[in-house]
């Protein structure tokens, strides 16, 4: 099995990475393969709303000259996704969310490409708004219909240089409490294939307030 993880942080090793090592090290000993995937230091534009991957339905966002498209299909052949942010003035990382907005959205328009996946978010952050930002993470796995792993607390690590997220004890047990989990729900969804029936998926009713 494999699980492709998204490190939103500007910083490569950052204590965003730290984050998602901790809870990797949990899966690769269940023998898990992992690929962590860098994103906050590349150049993402925004989401466009031009509705252009539900006319063309071919996995792809219409933007050029980045590598989301390339990084959906990673999602798609993944059986586990980590998404990892900092906190930036209590939310997620600018590119992060750019990322995530396209992604998410050509996944959702594409027939549901990560229904039954296993999904977790992660946050580093130095002193407040972990939780805002773990929230807004967790709003992606939810409209997916993905199936969310938990830990002993929330997914949150505290540090503001690089690594010091591994002096926060609290922070290293719940990453790698999640980490375990997350490999638990793997494994059972994988071991449910073909013999627990899976939900039937319902077209998406959408309606809004006007009347």
């Amino acid at each position: 099995m494999k699980v492709v993880a998204f490190n939103g942080s500007p910083n490569k090793e950052g204590n965003t990475y730290h984050a998602i090592r901790i809870a990797a090290e949990q899966l690769e000993k269940e023998g898990m393969e992992v690929e962590i995937v860098h994103v906050g230091n590349k150049a993402v534009r925004g989401c466009m709303a031009c509705g252009g991957c539900i006319k063309n339905r071919d996995e792809k966002c219409v933007l050029a000259g980045d590598d989301v498209n390339e990084w959906i299909q990673k999602m798609k052949d993944a059986d586990g996704i980590i998404i990892g942010s900092p906190v930036h003035y209590s939310a997620i990382g600018g590119t992060m969310k750019s990322f995530l907005d396209r992604a998410f959205y050509v996944a959702g328009v594409n027939g549901g490409m990560l229904r039954g996946k296993v999904g977790a978010a992660v946050v580093a952050v130095r002193r407040s708004g972990g939780l805002p930002t773990f929230s807004q993470l967790n709003n992606y796995i939810n409209y997916s219909e993905m199936i969310m792993p938990t830990s002993n607390y929330w997914n949150v690590i505290h540090g503001t240089r690089p690594g010091e997220a591994l002096q926060d004890e609290e922070g290293v047990q719940i990453m790698r409490v999640l980490g375990k989990n997350m490999a638990y729900a793997l494994k059972l969804v994988e071991n449910g294939k073909g013999s627990v029936e899976e939900p039937e998926k319902e077209r998406k009713v959408f309606t809004n307030f006007i009347r």
